[in-house]
């Protein structure tokens, strides 16, 4: 059952409310990434970086020694931390066979904004500073999605070196939701049938969600910004999000992909071959952008 049918999300708020339902949806997060994880050949470690917390998973066959890809969980920016956070490092680390950090990133009830940007910047420099920023990869699914490009627009604000590339899926990066699809696809994606403006308002705590770190879809973006990979589906809920990303950086001359897949709902179908086929592409584009 999808979260926000399954869990109708509490008012913005309700604190109470949101610490009780975070429990409920963490565990069952933890569980369903567990059972999607095939690799155990994988070694995590746990570090802790600035404020952040950070899972570093190196599989046992590394392809390549000097990169790192980072990892930003989903979870409407609320929930997937813990078990699941470190399950989902131990999945890039062995889809791709390159070291992973996975960020467990604060969130609110306790840690609104910009706790969680403030946790994915410290674990960024921190890769930067040992690995370069042309040898990293940095992505994320739904909120992480978010808070992938989010970093990487702080980053460029601030001056820094940008990663090698950026892998955005079902991205949740406009928390004004204006784009066509919350609309159209509302009541018909599966996954995420309906709107997450509760989530949204909890996150802000009182900031503008039209902010580019807070929806970094109305962000400022270069020919010179990252080659990006950006997957969606027809029945996804967050599809206006990715159309809009991917036209934003054609129309300045970045490099952008958009894989978009027939009936594939809010964070894929969970197994089917179309699944199987978007995995294959990540690893392509990862590989060929640390090969360039």
């Amino acid at each position: 059952m999808p979260l926000n049918a399954l869990h109708p999300l509490p008012r913005a708020d309700d604190r109470e409310a949101w610490q009780k339902l975070k429990a409920v949806v963490d565990a069952s997060y933890a569980a369903a990434a567990a059972e999607q994880d095939s690799s155990r050949d994988v070694e995590i470690t746990t570090e802790a970086i600035g404020s952040a917390t950070a899972y570093l998973a190196t599989p046992a066959h590394l392809k390549q020694d000097d990169c790192v890809y980072i990892d930003l969980h989903g979870g409407a920016l609320v929930f997937g931390g813990g078990k699941a956070c470190r399950e989902g490092a131990r999945i890039a680390a062995s889809r791709h066979g390159i070291r992973c950090y996975g960020i467990d990133y604060r969130m609110p009830p306790e840690f609104p904004f910009p706790a969680a940007l403030d946790d994915c910047m410290c674990v960024y420099r921190h890769a930067v500073n040992t690995y370069g920023a042309d040898r990293i990869i940095i992505g994320g699914r739904s909120a992480g999605g978010n808070l992938a490009l989010a970093t990487v627009l702080r980053a460029q604000d601030e001056g820094q070196d940008l990663p090698r590339a950026i892998v955005l899926l079902s991205p949740e990066i406009d928390l004004t939701e204006s784009g066509d699809s919350f609309q159209t696809n509302k009541m018909i994606d599966v996954n995420l049938p309906t709107s997450l403006m509760s989530a949204n308002l909890l996150y802000a705590n009182g900031a503008d969600l039209a902010h580019p770190y807070i929806s970094p879809l109305f962000g400022r973006f270069t020919k010179e910004f990252p080659p990006t990979f950006i997957q969606s589906g027809t029945r996804d809920l967050l599809l206006s999000n990715a159309v809009r990303l991917h036209r934003s950086l054609c129309q300045v001359g970045a490099v952008a992909e958009l894989h978009v897949f027939e009936a594939m709902p809010h964070g894929g179908f969970g197994g089917a071959p179309e699944d199987e086929e978007l995995s294959r592409e990540l690893v392509t584009f990862v590989d060929h952008a640390l090969s360039s």
